[in-house]
C-alpha cells in the first residue's frame, strides 16, 4: 500500500521512528541498520511495507530498497513473521546475512535470537539459489559509522529498552549487555573510544 514514505524525523529510537508528513506522524519500525542511516537527519525517506493482521497494521521502514527486499524474502519463509526478519536485520547487515544464506552458514543465522535449527535451514534451503544469482558484494560489512558517542549509563538504559522491545525478557537483556559490554571493552580497551548503542545492541543480540 505504501511504497515509501518521506517526512520529518519528529522521533526515533532503535526500534522505530516517525515521521510527519504534512502533520499526520507515521509510527513506522525499523532495524538498527536503517536507525544506524538516520543519524542526525531531520527529513529521510523510508522503504515501507504494511503488515496486515487481524488485530492490527504495522508499518516497517527501511533506509534502502535492499533491506526491504530481505525483509519481504525472509517473511516468504514458513516461520518467520516481520518481529523475527527485524530481529535478523537489526543482528547483522543486508550483505552479511545474504553471505550466510549464499553459503549456508546455518549456525551464523542460527545464532540470533528467535531463529530455530529448522528455520535457519529453511532460509539457506529456500533463498540460498536466489542470492546466489544476485551480485552479492564479496568486502565483509565494515564498522558502522557516523553515530556520536554517548555515556555508558545512557547507552545501556537505551539498549536495553530496545532489546525488551524487541521481546527480550528484561534478565536477560541485561545479562546480554553486560556479557557485550565486557568482551566490548576487552576488545577496545587500548582506542579510548565508547561504545555506541547498535553496535551494543547488536552485540547483546548475539549473546542473548
Amino acid at each position: 500500500m505504501f511504497a515509501y514514505i518521506e517526512g520529518k524525523v519528529t522521533y526515533k529510537d532503535p526500534t522505530y521512528v516517525v515521521l510527519d508528513v504534512q502533520g499526520v506522524g507515521y509510527e513506522i519500525k525499523i532495524s538498527l541498520n536503517t536507525f544506524d542511516a538516520l543519524e542526525d537527519k531531520s527529513q529521510f525517506k523510508l522503504h515501507t511495507y504494511l503488515h496486515v493482521r487481524e488485530d492490527a497494521q504495522i508499518l516497517f521502514g527501511f533506509a534502502k530498497v535492499e533491506e526491504k527486499r530481505l525483509f519481504l524474502d525472509l517473511l516468504s519463509i514458513s516461520g518467520v513473521g516481520p518481529s523475527l526478519a527485524l530481529m535478523l536485520l537489526s543482528s547483522m547487515q543486508v550483505e552479511e546475512i545474504k553471505m550466510a544464506i549464499a553459503h549456508g552458514e546455518v549456525k551464523k543465522i542460527q545464532s540470533v535470537k528467535g531463529i530455530g535449527a529448522k528455520t535457519a535451514q529453511r532460509l539457506v534451503l529456500e533463498l540460498q539459489d536466489k542470492i546466489k544469482k544476485e551480485q552479492i558484494g564479496t568486502s565483509p560489512a565494515g564498522k558502522l559509522a557516523g553515530t556520536s558517542s554517548l555515556k555508558y549509563n545512557t547507552v545501556r538504559s537505551e539498549a536495553l529498552s530496545a532489546l525488551i522491545t524487541l521481546g527480550v525478557s528484561r534478565a536477560a537483556a541485561e545479562k546480554s549487555i553486560d556479557k557485550a559490554l565486557s568482551e566490548w571493552q576487552k576488545s577496545n580497551a587500548a582506542q579510548g573510544t565508547d561504545i555506541r548503542l547498535e553496535e551494543l545492541i547488536k552485540l547483546a543480540l548475539k549473546t542473548t
